[in-house]
Formats: structure tokens, C-alpha cells, sequence
């Protein structure tokens, strides 16, 4: 089913739909995640993974940052002690080794994805040790085949830098930018020149990566639509491959260092409207295509492509073109999907160190799916991917009823198909350019465990 990749932007439908809820890199979300998930349930989880032998990818957390930026809600420490990125490598390592040592070889790696913090706030030998333990001890698909990607601060790196990182194995770049603007950068403590960024994107040229990623956000304390169509004009002029323009959320009961931001700076909910519409605008100007929610890629991106071709997937790394692989997340806090189920490493780098150091997994909590767990994961990976489910077929997929299984939330469509989201008949569910910026409202009705959630505060809004 060929996906529709127009967008139509109706401010009035998304104030009226505009509230809190997931963002589906997982189903269930990490709300339902349980500490008595134990390591003999993750070591079971691994067998049944090694029995279906599927590819295998790997997240590792850096959470190290030398300067704190105000809006970030990730899971960061903020130092200026270069020196704590050794023993922090030394557990990644022996966390490594321990999937090793359980995991069948013959699985081949396809995807590695350094996140943060800041993955480049480790020395250069430090990372060349790291990617050294994978490439060495994993059976990997090369360079063609496999995605490596690391995010970078272009303040942390030169573009020798860059070169080295393309030597050790990293094919894709995701650049953090957020906005140029001078009062914008100040208010949320991110100081980073335009030289900066350009250099290192011509460095990832220049050194051949495979894809080059931007991340903007909107929303910030003193935006504008024509002061963000600034920054964004210069992005577009330097064509990256893609694009996340983030929503901010201002949750400063959640995440601390959003308290110093003044909250009388932030941009009103229609000035931020407007920012958005401006971005749609521009970026389709430029060719770009909206993927989903706040990504935008190039036609001949290997999202687009993926997109088109029905084989675009949702992980704890946004969208992804690789639906196969079981996810290994290594490092505090991090998240992986082991066969059928998620497993979410301790927060803390203590209790993270003291569980790798007494040989064990640093296993915070987990889930595994039940079987209708499974199947809503599915459906809601279909809508978020490919904005269309044929009913029919995927009836027969998975050995139900559609509209029998579901017929509850198909009645609750009913509001969203008046006023022009999607459109609902006998054979299919289509997403409509109006409700594609509401994809997730849509993936909400769906969602068998929000309703316990219901005022809960640990969700961004939708727009």
C-alpha cells in the first residue's frame, strides 16, 4: 500500500487535538516496564533471540556532556572531567562481553548507534577501542550493507576528527544544532557558531559518510517564525540528507535544568504553530518529505526509500529502516528489544557500575510482551510508519478479525474520520495529509494501557 507523503497543516485541528501522549518508539511504552523483570528473564529473552537468529543491533550510551544545555531531557552528566570516560569505556566493554558470550555468533550486526550526552566527549582512541571491540568480535555486514552513526556536537570535534570517526567504521552523522540564533543559544545554553557546524558537515563529505542528519528544535525562549526560518534557510542551504525538527517540551517538574529557562521567553502555542507551518513549508519547498511526526528526509534517503517500499520501522531510535534487528542498548539508562521483549539498563551510573562489576547485567527493568502486546505493536507500527493498514491483511497476518478485534477503537475514529484525519472503511484505515501531524493521536486510540495514564505528565504534546 503505497504511502501518501503530502501533508496539509490545519491549525485549528491541532489545537483541538493537540495533548500529551507517547511517541511509540515502543510499544508498550517504558511506563509499563517493571523491575521484576529479572537478569534470568533477560537470559531467556536471549535464547529465544539466538532462536530466531535475527540481525543484531547495538545503542551505546554516552552520557557525558561538558556544558549542560537547558532544554535537554536525556539522560546526561554534566563535567568537565574528561578523565570519567575510561571506567565508563572499561564497562561498556565488559557489558559487551558479557552479550557476547551468550549470544549466538553467527548473528550478524547491521546497526551501531552511539547517542548521548555527548558520544564525542570520549577521547578518539577511547572511541577507536569501543568500535575496535564490536568490529573485531562481532560478525558485522560492511560498510555497504551495515549503518553505523554517531551523534556529534560539532563544538567537540574538528574535522580531522571527523576523519578519524570515518577510519574507525561510522558511515551516518547526526549533527546537533537546535537554532544559530545568538539570544536563542544563550537563553538555553548551547553557544555554537555557524563555522562550526558547516565545517563539520563538510568534513562528513569530504570523508564520504553515507548520511548526514540535522536535529533543530522549535519552541525555544525567544523564537520567532522569521528568526527560526533563519537557521532553517541555512540548513537547507547545506542539504542534509535529514532533518528532526523537535517540538520542545517544557516539563521543568520532570527534567531540572529546563527550571532555567524563563518560561515568559518560551514562544506562545500559535506563535510555535506558525513556526511550524513556516518549517512545512519551506522544507517542502526544498524537496524534502515528510517522514512522520518531526522527521524529514530526502526522496532518494534510505528513510524515503524505506517508506515507500513498506519497510520503514519505529525503534527507541526514532524511525528506522531496518525492522529485523533485536536491539542491544549498553550504558546507563539505556533501552533494548531482545526477541519479545524490552529490557532498560539503571539510570545511575553507581548502580550501573556496581552491577557490571559484580558480573552482572546492569538491568534496571523490563517487559515482556503478552500476545496482544505484539499485535497492537504491529498495528500502531504500521500507522506511524506507513499511515495506511489494509485490515484485511493484516487480519490475516496475525489470525483475527480486524474490525471484530478492534471494534471499540474503530468506533473511537469516528470524531477523527468527521473531521478529515483519516478516512475509515470496510477494507482500510487511511491517514490522511490532515491527520499526519496527529499520527500519534491516532496511534493513542489504539493504546490499551493509556487510559491508566490519563493526567500523567511524563508525555510531550503531540504538536
Amino acid at each position: 500500500m503505497k504511502t501518501d507523503q503530502s501533508l496539509q497543516f490545519e491549525p485549528e485541528l491541532l489545537k483541538k487535538y493537540d495533548r500529551s501522549g507517547p511517541r511509540y518508539t515502543s510499544y508498550p511504552t517504558a511506563v509499563q516496564f517493571t523491575d521484576r523483570f529479572t537478569e534470568a528473564d533477560l537470559q531467556a529473552a536471549i535464547a529465544r533471540s539466538n532462536e530466531q537468529a535475527n540481525p543484531l543491533s547495538f545503542y551505546f550510551h554516552i552520557p557525558f556532556c561538558d556544558t549542560l544545555c537547558f532544554y535537554c531531557g536525556c539522560n546526561k552528566i554534566a563535567t568537565k572531567d574528561r578523565s570519567k570516560t575510561a571506567p565508563y569505556l572499561q564497562r561498556l566493554l565488559q557489558e559487551l562481553q558479557m552479550y557476547r558470550v551468550l549470544l549466538n555468533p553467527q548473528r550478524e550486526v547491521q546497526q551501531l548507534h552511539l547517542g548521548g550526552g555527548t558520544p564525542t566527549f570520549m577521547s578518539m582512541p577511547e572511541m577507536a577501542q569501543l568500535m575496535s571491540a564490536v568490529f573485531d568480535h562481532f560478525k558485522c555486514a560492511n560498510d555497504d550493507q551495515g549503518e553505523y552513526s554517531i551523534e556529534i556536537d560539532p563544538r567537540e570535534i574538528t574535522p580531522q576528527g571527523v576523519a578519524e570517526l570515518r577510519r574507525m567504521g561510522f558511515n551516518r552523522i547526526s549533527l546537533g544544532v537546535q537554532d544559530f540564533e545568538a539570544d536563542v543559544q544563550k537563553a538555553v545554553n548551547r553557544i555554537q557558531s555557524e563555522e562550526q557546524t558547516f565545517a563539520v558537515i563538510q568534513a562528513a563529505r569530504d570523508n564520504d559518510f553515507r548520511s548526514i542528519s540535522i536535529d533543530l528544535i522549535y519552541g525555544l525562549p525567544h523564537q520567532t517564525v522569521e528568526s527560526f526560518s533563519r537557521t532553517l534557510q541555512k540548513i537547507i542551504h547545506v542539504a542534509p540528507d535529514r532533518l528532526s525538527i523537535f517540538n520542545y517540551a517544557h516539563l521543568p517538574e520532570l527534567f531540572k535544568p529546563q527550571r532555567r529557562i524563563n518560561e515568559s521567553d518560551l514562544p506562545s502555542a500559535e506563535e510555535k504553530l506558525r513556526i511550524l507551518q513556516s518549517c512545512i513549508r519551506e522544507l517542502n519547498a526544498a524537496g524534502y518529505i515528510h517522514i512522520g511526526m518531526d522527521h524529514f528526509a530526502k526522496p532518494d534517503d534510505e528513510l524515503s526509500i524505506a517508506q515507500r517500499e513498506g519497510k520503514l520501522h519505529r525503534n527507541f531510535q526514532g524511525y528506522s529502516t531496518n525492522a529485523g534487528c533485536d536491539m542491544l542498548g549498553l550504558g546507563v539508562s539505556s533501552i533494548g528489544k531482545i526477541a519479545d521483549t524490552y529490557v532498560q539498563n539503571f539510570k545511575g551510573l553507581d548502580d550501573y557500575y556496581q552491577a557490571i562489576d559484580s558480573d552482572h547485567f546492569a538491568l534496571q527493568r523490563g517487559l515482556r510482551l503478552n500476545a496482544e502486546d505484539r499485535l497492537r505493536r504491529a498495528f500502531i507500527n504500521q500507522l506511524i510508519c506507513h499511515y495506511s493498514l489494509d485490515m484485511q491483511a493484516f487480519g490475516d497476518e496475525w489470525n483475527i478479525d480486524v474490525k471484530q478485534h478492534f471494534a471499540a477503537e474503530l468506533s473511537n475514529l469516528q470524531d477523527m474520520q468527521a473531521d478529515g484525519l483519516l478516512q475509515l472503511d470496510e477494507r482500510q484505515i487511511v491517514i490522511l495529509p490532515k491527520g499526519r501531524l496527529l499520527v500519534r493521536n491516532i496511534c493513542m486510540v489504539f493504546d490499551q494501557y493509556l487510559k491508566q495514564q490519563q493526567g500523567s505528565s511524563r508525555f510531550s504534546k503531540a504538536i
